[in-house]
């Protein structure tokens, strides 16, 4: 199965504002109904030998609006600028096609998810998730892979130790004005140039019952392409 028609399936996704995308980087027209700091105008991946820095622009502050503090990790919600991505997610350390890997800036105000670093968790940090289809998690019907119980599937180093399919290595993402971005090491240059990628703003919500699915895409703010195809083309940076 191809990677986009992976997403096309959910036809609450299908309903969001079309955007558009020229040879590498997406774009995408302004939106008045989708909150400022999550309305995508571009995003793109540029590399450097064996770095890649994803960056997204919005309309507005990107960064400026954070889910509010419940005091507790059942039923939380998480913020994200998303990177979804054609790379394997063997090349971060997980399974070989184990599901869609993903960038992610995330905050989440009632939880640290970075036990190696200092972080309460309200604070921007980054992730390489990976996403798989779940018709239990409503109408976009994606989540963060839960790890079955009994099973034990090959983990990034950095894994959290949460039961699902996450990676918290503490690369730090940078935000100026309308603009978030973060650079990512891979073991090659050749993975590094290859990446074909999409953005997406959007919130998750904890499972307030703590059972799988654990973590699931609760809302889609914006697609960067429309349509999840992954159109986007990482460039060399300007030297």
């Amino acid at each position: 199965m191809k990677y986009g028609s992976i997403f096309a399936t959910s036809a609450f996704m299908a309903m969001l504002a079309a955007g558009h995308a020229d040879a590498h980087d997406i774009t995408a027209a302004a939106n008045e109904k989708v909150k400022a700091s999550f309305d995508i105008l571009q995003a793109r991946a540029e590399t450097k030998g064996n770095l890649v820095t994803f960056i997204m622009t919005t309309r507005g502050e990107a960064g400026s609006d954070k889910p509010a503090k419940t005091g507790k990790f059942a039923g939380s919600s998480v913020y994200a600028y998303v990177w979804p991505t054609k790379i394997d997610p063997e090349a971060v350390g997980f399974e070989k096609g184990a599901g869609i890997l993903a960038a992610a800036v995330t905050a989440h105000p009632d939880f640290n998810d970075e036990p190696l670093f200092e972080n309460d968790g309200s604070k921007w940090h980054f992730h390489w998730v990976v996403l798989t289809k779940d018709p239990d998690c409503g109408p976009a019907a994606l989540k963060v892979k839960d790890i079955e119980a009994g099973t034990h599937p090959r983990l990034p180093k950095t894994w959290p130790g949460a039961p699902i399919l996450i990676d918290s290595p503490g690369y730090k993402p940078h935000f100026e004005a309308k603009t978030v971005r973060v650079t990512v090491p891979f073991d090659s240059k050749d993975i590094a140039e290859n990446v074909q990628f999409d953005g997406v703003t959007t919130a998750l919500k904890v499972n307030g019952n703590l059972h799988a699915p654990l973590l699931c895409v609760s809302d889609v703010f914006k697609i960067g392409s429309g349509d999840l195809s992954l159109p986007g083309k990482a460039t060399p940076a300007a030297k």
